[in-house]
């Protein structure tokens, strides 16, 4: 098929779009700068050019839509233009050129209140109670995207959680960076229990969604490891794999939470542009439990994770030890 992938400068569009490469499809990718995917023609542009939207989608077969502004602070409007209005674009520009089917890759946190999650599947997104702008518009724009379902054009939705790997910048760089600094504490002893997703599992999932489309679409699934692990386990192997020593302080997640909202104020009020050291949405992934379970993810899919958390990390410190 010819599939567009868009957001494939990021570490799973990078890995979907390169899958597809090697499953022999024709892949198109489109995202602000270049993707570096062999075998993959790019297309530089903005979801919010309607014009270079329209190129991009033209003659493909099938989209699988990655792109989003993913960040723990920043602008609400920010976040309504590129993943609310631009998934509307795409969306409707994918409509109009033929596109048959489209994959949205969402996240568990559209259905997540800051509750625990303790073996559900995949809740209906709601954007009203969704924690933070990225949880809230990325519930928005999967709610258009399943809304657009139709025989004619099969739309469905993919949520990854917690993705990680080599070259990880969202969560394994920004572990190893703040415990390198001893600036990373474990909240509640890190004893909260979480799924995760190694990078490779995540992206073969998103590419078994667009094979089985057929059968899933209208609706969204949940994808991780199914291998639930306490967080302070997690951090302190991606610890080891790069090479620092894993946090060994602890502060009440109730306390943390907080902090993180008063923090995330501050930066928005100072107009800071980096990552804020904590927030409300980050201090609730890390006291409380997320996993979900997996049994019917895997069975409409035909797919089951073949990189195990343990075999990950293996990775991960060959390519810290290589660098």
């Amino acid at each position: 098929m010819r599939v567009l992938v868009t957001g494939a400068s990021g570490l799973l569009g990078r890995e979907v779009a390169g899958q597809l490469v090697r499953k022999g499809h024709e892949v198109t990718t489109f995202q602000r700068r270049p993707s570096g995917v062999d075998g993959a023609a790019d297309r530089c542009g903005s979801l919010t050019d309607d014009a270079a939207v329209a190129e991009a989608v033209r003659g493909a077969d099938a989209v699988i839509h990655l792109a989003a502004k993913v960040s723990f602070t920043g602008r609400a409007e920010e976040f309504d233009q590129v993943n609310v209005e631009g998934t509307r674009r795409l969306l409707l520009a994918a409509r109009e050129a033929g596109v048959r089917d489209v994959v949205f890759v969402s996240s568990p946190s559209v259905a997540n209140s800051g509750a625990a999650i303790a073996g559900l599947g995949a809740e209906p997104a709601d954007p009203v109670h969704a924690h933070g702008d990225y949880s809230r518009t990325k519930a928005q724009a999967e709610l258009l995207a399943l809304a657009a379902d139709a025989p004619d054009f099969r739309v469905a939705a993919v949520r990854p959680h917690v993705v990680w790997g080599p070259g990880d910048t969202q969560l394994v760089e920004r572990v190893l960076a703040r415990a390198a600094r001893k600036r990373l504490p474990l909240l509640d002893a890190g004893a909260a229990l979480i799924d995760t997703t190694y990078v490779d599992n995540a992206a073969a999932a998103i590419v078994a969604a667009l094979d089985r489309v057929s059968h899933i679409h209208g609706r969204a699934l949940v994808v991780t490891n199914g291998e639930p692990r306490p967080v302070g386990e997690l951090i302190a192997g991606i610890c080891a794999a790069g090479g620092v020593a894993a946090p060994s302080w602890s502060v009440p997640g109730k306390l943390a939470r907080i902090a993180g909202s008063a923090v995330e104020r501050a930066w928005l009020r100072l107009g800071k542009q980096d990552e804020p050291p904590m927030t409300r949405f980050l201090a609730e992934q890390l006291s409380t439990a997320h996993w979900f379970d997996q049994r019917e993810t895997q069975e409409l899919l035909a797919w089951t994770p073949a990189v195990s958390i343990d075999e990950g990390l293996v990775r991960l410190a060959q390519y810290y030890g290589s660098r």
